[in-house]
């Protein structure tokens, strides 16, 4: 066999790795789709065409599949079942199909392993790891992420109202956050720390003006300890720890220090035990404090 025709040949092979790697979009699991063997083989074609001498290295081809793998992906299989969804299936849509999209990277990674390293090494692309991120924040998280996050909002705030929700979903958008930046300023996970904050705010301001007109001063005080311990347990379930200090800080801020002078108005007119105030007070500190 002629050197072109073997060339052409391991295109072909990888190509139908390729396809069948889509598969895991539709949830089917890498190692029910290839063995050992066959991952061996699609890794070994693109390690063939990447060492061949000018003007047969298909290096540069070989990258421009692996981006057209990625989009083939995304706007085959995973827009498609985003479009029209909003809400919680919204919310829980994309983050089935992200975790497909992962496993499909990782797998699609192995076979250009070779590649990978060879652009890496003459610094020609970006490791492809951050090619397959850039390209789903591109194609799928510009337009996506504000709803997401009102998605997400939504949950935080039916759970307040101690409505049964899914936390797990919480913690897949914060972990996917994570994935995607880290939690740097500007990340996406900086991005929701500023709705959650924003949206926090607005909420205990409102519970504040609330409970002011039902509750004595001390029952006003049990309550803010009791949802400063709910937040601290649910926040802590999806997020940072320094994430959920600085909610901490903005509960207490709505309930306490922007009240202050309407409790002590409401102490002094029900003639309430000062000490037994105070330790509530201090109490409620405690637990802004993380």
């Amino acid at each position: 066999m002629s050197n072109v025709k073997r060339l052409e040949e391991s295109m072909k092979t990888l190509e139908e790795g390729i396809m069948k790697v889509k598969l895991i979009m539709d949830g089917y699991p890498a190692c029910k789709l290839f063995t050992s063997e066959e991952y061996m083989r699609y890794y070994d074609c693109v390690y063939l065409l990447c060492i061949q001498p000018p003007p047969y290295d298909s290096s540069t081809e070989l990258l421009q599949r692996y981006h057209a793998a990625l989009d083939e992906s995304i706007y085959f299989k995973v827009l498609p079942f985003l479009k029209d969804k909003s809400g919680t299936s919204l919310l829980a849509e994309f983050l089935r199909v992200w975790t497909n999209y992962k496993a499909m990277v990782k797998c699609l990674g192995g076979f250009f392993h070779y590649l990978d390293k060879k652009c890496t090494e003459q610094k020609s692309s970006v490791p492809l790891k951050e090619v397959a991120l850039s390209c789903f924040q591109n194609r799928v998280c510009s337009d996506l992420l504000p709803k997401l996050f009102d998605a997400a909002l939504l949950l935080i705030s039916q759970d307040r109202r101690e409505e049964p929700i899914d936390r797990s979903l919480l913690l897949g958008l914060s972990t996917f956050c994570l994935e995607n930046g880290g939690a740097k300023k500007g990340t996406y996970y900086d991005m929701f720390e500023e709705r959650l904050l924003t949206d926090t705010s607005s909420c205990y301001s409102r519970f504040a003006s609330e409970w002011l007109l039902s509750y004595s001063s001390t029952d006003y005080m049990l309550k803010v300890e009791q949802y400063l311990n709910d937040e601290k347990g649910k926040l802590s379930q999806f997020l940072y720890p320094f994430s959920v200090e600085k909610l901490l800080q903005v509960v207490h801020l709505k309930l306490i220090g922007e009240t202050t002078r309407q409790l002590i108005e409401k102490q002094k007119a029900e003639n309430l035990n000062s000490t037994r105030y105070q330790e509530l007070l201090s109490r409620c500190a405690n637990l802004s404090i993380g």
